[in-house]
């Protein structure tokens, strides 16, 4: 069994951090983690309910990140680093870094400093909705189509879910650092404004949901990679599906694609990914792309690169785990 120094995880014993932590810990019980953050009570707390793992203080504002000498073997980030320290410290330490809280118009840190250094070690653009969740399901029902002119993605997150104070901070922090919405539209990328970034998409009950355009790093993954012409992605907040029918509250990624089958022939599908929440989902998301990136899953470690997850997500092997943690991808009526 290979051994490894700490995983590092800056903000973990935050909703999402935790998540990710518990899903390491039940994969891989001999991964030692370290819980960092500015509160001690709670990192060592944290740690101490997760196992094999340590809380320890960190300052940001320090090249070390107040760690000195000691090792890590990857650095996963689940808040604003806004004076990237933690990329910097991963790089000199030569491990992977992920960070989660970068939106789209964030991104030209990590991407400079990835271009400064880039045999450093891998660098990973996290900000895609869910970490995988939204992506990786989508290119694999891509696969249905010969071309894929339209994708229309439509996240519903439940009103009551808590999400952590940090993770709520950071979606209202991408939602106001541009005053625009990014979409693509008849193959150009526009940014929406107004009227034009008010949206509308059907829950998977097919309740009509009010949404806003949000620029997710998925619009830039899918069009890249499927082509096509008009890709937009639409955030709301309210009752999920599950729960207005008296049921638990869940997350849920309407997925609508549009194109040519494989014979040639127009071609309309509409699928929803449902989770029981943002949270778990986006812990599962991370973990693995952790997995990847130091070779937990059985394969080579990932070697130096900049990544989006979907680059590092194996959809033959995210999809069975999304549907043990309780998760599925169901097929809905085209409307």
């Amino acid at each position: 069994m290979m051994t490894l120094d700490p995983i590092l995880l800056i903000g973990g014993y935050g909703a999402i951090g935790t998540s990710t932590a518990r899903t390491l810990r039940a994969d891989h019980p001999n991964v030692p983690l370290l819980i960092g953050g500015r509160d001690r009570v709670k990192a060592v707390k944290a740690a101490a309910e997760i196992g094999n793992a340590e809380g320890v203080v960190l300052d940001l504002s320090a090249e070390d990140l107040g760690l000195g000498q000691r090792p890590v073997s990857a650095v996963a980030v689940f808040l604003r680093d806004d004076k990237a320290t933690s990329l910097r410290f991963a790089q000199s330490r030569g491990v992977p870094h992920f960070g989660i809280a970068s939106g789209l118009q964030e991104i030209g840190p990590e991407v400079a400093a990835f271009m400064h250094r880039p045999n450093a070690a891998p660098v990973v653009l996290g900000a895609e909705w869910l970490v995988g969740a939204t992506t990786v399901p989508t290119l694999e029902l891509a696969k249905a189509f010969s071309e894929v002119h339209d994708i229309a993605l439509g996240a519903l997150v439940d009103e009551q879910e808590v999400i952590g104070s940090a993770s709520t901070a950071d979606i209202e922090h991408l939602s106001t650092t541009f005053p625009a919405a990014l979409a693509r539209r008849d193959r150009a990328y526009s940014w929406l404004v107004g009227e034009d970034s008010t949206a509308e998409f059907h829950a998977v009950d097919g309740t009509a949901v009010k949404a806003a355009a949000f620029s997710s790093i998925d619009i830039v993954s899918l069009a890249t990679v499927t082509g096509a012409a008009n890709v937009q992605f639409n955030l709301a907040s309210g009752v999920s599906s599950t729960r207005r029918r008296g049921g638990p509250l869940s997350t849920e990624i309407v997925i609508e694609l549009a194109g040519m089958d494989h014979e040639g022939r127009q071609l309309r599908t509409r699928h929803a990914v449902v989770h029981d929440g943002t949270v778990r989902l986006t812990g599962l998301g991370v973990a693995m792309v952790l997995e990847r990136l130091l070779g937990l899953d059985g394969n080579p470690a990932a070697p130096a690169g900049l990544y989006f997850p979907y680059q590092l997500l194996d959809g033959t092997a995210y999809i069975p785990r999304l549907e043990e943690t309780g998760g599925a991808i169901i097929e809905l009526e085209v409307l």
